[in-house]
């Protein structure tokens, strides 16, 4: 790549799939484009796997080119059914806002203030609906959508499909050309699973402004283990501070797999290359040194910089009265909810969701030995169950497996 912006994206490992690469090289040498990814508004935070595409803005930003966030306050009362057996839950306009104003937080916060946050009610609710059948229709195939693979597996497992549902390709598609029109946006940018819908958009664009624009998949982020990116036992692992703290975010990352961490650093931090090939080839326990700059890094530009701080802090103090040291010791932690709280959970269990043990045998094997220990005291019971007054004033518990092996539970 030629461009300072594909250069950075192809280097870092956000390119899966796109049209015309070296074209798209090419246009973006003679100067910056306009480029957009749109989110739905389906909940009020991100997960970290919606993570990818906030990364692709911010290097779109810092490369010169000018990104667009389109809030899809309207393709949102559809729901995409990229991915989904079932249709998805309807929301209200009260629903949809809210999580509109709770999601652009995040835009606001690691963008620059510049950066346009649309959304595609300012022109989708106000389409008549035999005019744009009419004007658009006539350029979508049933033959070709049902070759999409959002629409072919959906048949294939004999799930219904509603019309609703059908529609929505179509809007998305009237997103790139009405982004075309009026902000000169030429690349459209979503998540692998979004092919089919890009390459629509293209279409209309072409077919109705004679204009060639492009678009640019991401891959699909899974741990080297197989798991999904942004799925823990615990749940999804959220951006915003309100559903997730910044202590147990900046915990996920500390606990990354050790295959992950390279590639991790590249695509969730903003550090130089050549610093995270320095650190991706430390060896044993070096690469725990690696863990925590990939924590700080992902948790700052997040959270912020006080943030980090007082996850380091917490830990640190977690560890401290065992000798125990974060340089050796991941902390997986387990936020329990108002209702495990209140109906209690036994502690074998505990020990098993935090993956200290492989088995509640081997649970109960570790507390008759003496080497099981709730806040560094051992635990005499095996039928010990957790409640909401097992913390006294304690906002956390720290179980031990032998002296190198804790995990925290953590109240709602």
């Amino acid at each position: 790549m030629k461009s300072n912006c594909l250069s950075i994206l192809q280097e870092r490992g956000f390119i899966h799939q796109a049209t015309d690469l070296e074209a798209l090289d090419a246009q973006m040498t003679q100067g910056p484009i306009t480029a957009y990814i749109g989110f739905d508004a389906t909940a009020c935070s991100f997960h970290v796997g919606s993570l990818i595409q906030i990364m692709v803005l911010y290097w779109l930003q810092q490369t010169g080119n000018k990104p667009l966030v389109l809030m899809g306050g309207a393709t949102t009362k559809i729901g995409d059914p990229t991915g989904k057996d079932e249709q998805r839950k309807l929301l209200t306009d009260q629903e949809i806002q809210a999580n509109i104003e709770s999601l652009s937080r995040i835009f606001k916060h690691v963008l620059s203030p510049d950066v346009p946050i649309l959304d595609n009610r300012d022109w989708l609710d106000s389409l008549k609906y035999i005019s744009f059948l009419r004007d658009y229709g006539p350029h979508f195939t049933i033959n070709r959508m049902l070759t999409f693979e959002s629409v072919k597996l959906r048949l294939e497992r004999e799930h219904p499909m509603t019309f609703l549902e059908f529609n929505y390709m179509l809007l998305q598609a009237y997103d790139f050309l009405e982004l075309y029109k009026h902000h000169g946006c030429l690349l459209q940018i979503g998540g692998a699973d979004q092919w089919g819908n890009i390459i629509n958009g293209m279409e209309l664009v072409r077919r109705i402004a004679h204009k060639t624009v492009f678009g640019l998949t991401t891959p699909l982020i899974t741990t080297s283990s197989g798991g999904k990116m942004g799925k823990t036992a615990q749940g999804a692992v959220w951006l915003n501070a309100d559903l997730l703290s910044p202590y147990d975010y900046w915990q996920f990352w500390r606990n990354t797999e050790d295959r992950d961490v390279g590639r991790f650093l590249r695509l969730f931090t903003i550090l130089p290359l050549d610093e995270i090939s320095r650190l991706e080839a430390l060896q044993g326990a070096g690469i725990n040194e690696a863990k925590k700059v990939l924590a700080d890094a992902a948790t700052e530009f997040i959270h912020g910089q006080a943030a980090v701080q007082e996850a380091r802090t917490t830990a640190q103090k977690l560890f401290e009265s065992s000798g125990t040291d974060l340089t050796e010791t991941a902390l997986p932690t387990l936020t329990l909810s108002p209702e495990d709280l209140e109906q209690g959970i036994t502690i074998l269990d505990l020990f098993q969701r935090l993956d200290l043990v492989s088995s509640k045998g081997e649970a109960r094997r570790l507390i008759e030995a003496g080497g099981a220990r709730v806040n560094d005291t051992p635990i005499k019971d095996e039928l010990l169950v957790i409640r909401a007054a097992s913390f006294e004033e304690k906002e956390f518990l720290k179980l031990s497996a032998g002296k190198k092996r804790h995990g925290l539970v953590k109240k709602t």
